[in-house]
């Protein structure tokens, strides 16, 4: 979908554009990272509020095609509190001397949005809702802060503003996805009450949803309970409780929320063509991340021959079901609740083109993902262990070493034994498409790793060096 430039219009973002383009590119959803946003182009610009403070809403074109959408902030001073969320002073047009800053950062003005979004209007930002619910407009909004690839504020204990970073042309896949799954009334994810739009461009900026009510999220519960028994300070015995009983049932709630999308969604068996496709798709893959990540090449032939493999199951007639699925599936990603564990964010994984995560996929792919979440987490519950002062010799480095990867161990065998209980594919009647797609998932955190974090590099390499010698 091509997007025109504003023409003959006027442009109030033009003057502001200066000073966005150094700016975005330190933003952590800014994709080419410290590159060039050079050539911002405005195809979207709509003032939400003139008067101090004001409100922009703003959808950019850098030089090659990215789109990439804002919600700015102007006033003629800035108080403290928001000193963190400043991008400069204006030098010229309408705002000239004012401060530029975003706006997700200002209560007042996502105060200012939400109300504007309950109006409705016909055109510029508006909400196309999809529950009858009035948005209650006299909440408290606050942003979250975790870097994500989006960005969410939070109004009250009720509701949830998603708002796309890199906005999409509609059929949005995780506004469809959710949208289905409330009009099907499943309990294990949120309720989504509108999508965000604006007029003329087909662009699906945002969506607004029920707030769960989840103190953290299973990353976080699940680093800890680490820790605590790597260290031996868990209240529980860690052969036989800890995080196991919660690893089960998250099982069971991703098994639930299949067979919703199975029964919303179309489901199909892959072809022995379809999986060749899939075999050679994760080849291609893995020979570009050995272009990145060039400690890949010594595992490149064991994890070829691991794909090969499954593409000649799949030759042999080996049955593998394709359906919507999660699509980038850990524990960051499922909330405890007082009602179970619920599932959020359902984009996939936001490097792999729209159309691709668009696709049926199979279900173990989203079970291998969190597979290797667990392993994650007790790599980084080793981590958060420095800060102790505990026996650092090699032999209690070793002791502890053993009891994280037997804690990955026991919660992966949980989960998958949850997932088979509550009617998902039993992932132990298809351990090689389980391999194949955690080895695929390996590859890709390894690649991530090199770009954002090289020092967790280790955690996926050692994945892959366990899968390729399978």
């Amino acid at each position: 979908m091509t997007l025109a430039p504003l023409v003959g219009q006027r442009q109030p973002v033009a003057p502001l554009l200066p000073l966005l383009d150094p700016w975005l590119r330190t933003r952590r959803w800014y994709a080419a990272g410290a590159g060039s946003a050079d050539g911002l182009t405005p195809v979207v610009a709509d003032v939400v509020r003139e008067q101090a403070p004001a409100l922009l809403h703003t959808v950019l074109r850098t030089g090659d095609g990215q789109l990439y959408q804002c919600l700015l902030g102007l006033r003629p001073e800035l108080p403290p509190r928001l000193a963190g969320a400043a991008i400069g002073q204006v030098t010229e047009g309408d705002w000239r001397g004012w401060t530029l800053y975003e706006a997700t950062q200002d209560a007042a003005l996502m105060g200012v949005l939400l109300r504007h979004l309950a109006r409705g209007t016909d055109g510029g930002l508006r909400m196309q809702r999809t529950t009858r619910m009035p948005l209650p407009v006299g909440l408290v909004p606050r942003p979250l802060t975790a870097e994500q690839s989006n960005s969410a504020v939070v109004y009250g204990d009720r509701l949830l503003l998603k708002i796309y970073r890199r906005p999409e042309p509609g059929p949005h896949l995780e506004v469809e996805t959710l949208h289905a799954l409330t009009q099907a009334r499943c309990p294990r994810t949120p309720r989504l009450h509108g999508t965000l739009l604006t007029g003329g461009t087909g662009l699906v900026l945002g969506l607004m949803e029920d707030l769960l009510p989840a103190d953290g999220d299973g990353w976080q519960i699940a680093v800890r309970q680490v820790a605590d028994c790597v260290d031996g300070t868990c209240s529980t015995v860690p052969a036989t409780g800890g995080f196991t009983a919660h690893a089960r049932a998250l099982g069971a709630a991703v098994a639930e929320v299949h067979t919703t999308l199975a029964d919303v969604f179309p489901r199909v068996r892959l072809t022995p063509d379809d999986i060749a496709r899939q075999a050679a798709g994760m080849t291609e893959r893995l020979d570009r991340a050995l272009r990145e990540v060039p400690a890949l090449a010594r595992h490149r032939a064991g994890i070829a021959r691991l794909y090969d493999a499954y593409a000649r199951a799949g030759a042999r007639g080996c049955a593998v079901l394709a359906q919507r699925v999660h699509g980038d599936l850990h524990l960051g990603q499922a909330l405890p609740t007082p009602a179970g564990w619920q599932l959020i964010d359902f984009e996939g994984e936001p490097a792999r083109p729209a159309a691709e995560r668009a696709g049926a996929q199979p279900v173990l792919k989203d079970v291998a993902g969190m597979l290797r979440s667990f392993d994650y987490a007790a790599r980084a519950g080793l981590r958060s262990l420095r800060a102790r002062d505990l026996d650092d010799t090699p032999g209690a480095r070793l002791r502890r070493t053993r009891r994280a990867h037997a804690w990955a161990i026991r919660n992966r065998r949980a989960f998958l034994a949850g997932y088979a209980d509550a009617g998902g594919t039993d992932p132990h009647c298809h351990p090689l498409p389980l391999r194949a797609f955690e080895a695929d998932k390996a590859v890709y955190e390894a690649v991530y790793e090199s770009r954002h974090r090289p020092d967790w590099l280790p955690i996926p390499l050692e994945a892959v060096h366990r899968l390729a010698r399978t």
